[in-house]
């Protein structure tokens, strides 16, 4: 759970520009993951980490 806050409190310091990037890494990854569960993960990683509202 700590580093889950962890990651929440980076992206919460990104510049606009550094979410957008990071977000688009997130998409290419989701896009290329095989495993189910970490697709699931990686499609909730935008809202759930407050990269989109």
């Amino acid at each position: 759970m700590k580093a889950l806050e962890g990651v929440a409190a980076v992206v919460d310091r990104m510049s606009d520009a550094q979410r957008a990037e990071f977000q688009q890494v997130i998409e290419a990854m989701t896009a290329t993951e095989a495993a189910s569960g970490r697709r699931e993960f990686l499609e909730a990683f935008p809202e759930g980490f407050g990269l989109v509202e």
